[in-house]
């Protein structure tokens, strides 16, 4: 019992170390971390809806009107009630990392601004999704505020992502790796996914899995809405098969071109998971993976963007900033 008490207490000193005295190596890792629990949350909030627990804590910020945790309120389950403030809990996770992040980016010597300002999205973020969760609650989980809290939970991924990448290399001027008009398609294919995500909330805010019985849903008509969602499927994976094509006959680095054929296969991987819950009539399993999906995608668009360009090594120092290099011109 000795023996595991002291490397307990030795792995916490050197998780300590990691944030108090951090490394470019630790940075990133954390900020590894941050993708991680952004993504964790936003598919565990999917499965407080298909379980039906979104009002599990029919109160915010307390659980029930006169307590913070769990407690028998009229004719609320258990089960939701566990379900919704578990999700809740794991806020608290979230903002740790985030706070986290921000300390390591703001004691990393020599500090480097830019994961700073980036560092700083994470908590502000978070705090604004907890708060925006409180109006999802007095909403009755209305389906507009609900879709807004997920689109905010991608925008955090995308910051947290970001502060990965550039924790991986240095500050030098950016420098295309690829053909300028394959970069500027991949920045059209990130809106592309951005918009199918978008499509994807007004699916299910019309769809089925409301969160509870009390909510509202969209006045849409279902097979309208999912056929337009299914229009900017197709658009996605076409986009994403040019840019696979393109960065193989202009022979881009292998990293990039490994990186365009893992989203399209995840995209492939999505769309099957999709048509089988919709022919299956929305299985609550199903649509929770869709959203795990849904999250895979939007991380590796992001991937592909930030490997079609390079800052250099770590310890390339920041000169001009307006200078752009370019390849492949």
């Amino acid at each position: 019992m000795k023996h595991l008490l002291d490397q307990i207490g030795r792995n916490a000193v050197k998780l300590w170390h990691t944030v108090w005295s951090p490394t470019p190596v630790t940075v990133r890792r954390w900020a590894l971390a941050a993708v991680v629990v952004n993504a964790g949350i936003t598919v565990s909030g999917a499965a407080v809806r298909v379980t039906k627990s979104g009002l599990g804590c029919p109160t915010w910020p307390r659980c029930t009107p006169g307590s913070f945790i769990p407690a028998a309120h009229g004719e609320t389950a258990p089960i939701n009630m566990a379900i919704e403030f578990g999700n809740r809990m794991l806020t608290f996770l979230v903002l740790a990392v985030a706070l986290v992040c921000l300390v390591t980016a703001m004691r990393l010597l020599p500090r480097r601004r830019d994961l700073v300002r980036l560092a700083w999205i994470q908590p502000v973020g978070v705090a604004a999704q907890a708060l925006w969760g409180g109006l999802v609650v007095r909403s009755l989980l209305n389906p507009v505020t609900v879709s807004v809290h997920f689109l905010i939970s991608t925008g955090l991924i995308a910051a947290a992502y970001a502060l990965y990448a550039r924790s991986r290399e240095g500050d030098a001027p950016p420098r295309r790796l690829v053909h300028r008009d394959i970069r500027t398609l991949g920045f059209a294919l990130t809106a592309a996914v951005f918009v199918l995500l978008i499509a994807g909330v007004v699916v299910t805010g019309t769809g089925p899995h409301s969160g509870d019985q009390m909510a509202s849903r969209f006045q849409f008509d279902i097979e309208s809405v999912v056929r337009i969602h299914t229009d900017f499927v197709y658009i996605v994976v076409g986009l994403t098969f040019a840019l696979l094509f393109a960065v193989h006959v202009t022979d881009a680095p292998g990293y990039v071109r490994r990186a365009a054929l893992v989203l399209l296969i995840v995209e492939l991987a999505q769309g099957g998971v999709g048509y089988v819950q919709y022919f299956l009539g929305v299985p609550a399993a199903l649509v929770d993976l869709h959203v795990l999906g849904s999250t895979l995608v939007w991380i590796c668009t992001l991937r592909v963007v930030f490997m079609m360009r390079s800052r250099g090594p770590l310890d390339t120092p920041a000169t001009n900033r307006d200078e752009f290099n370019t390849v492949n011109a």
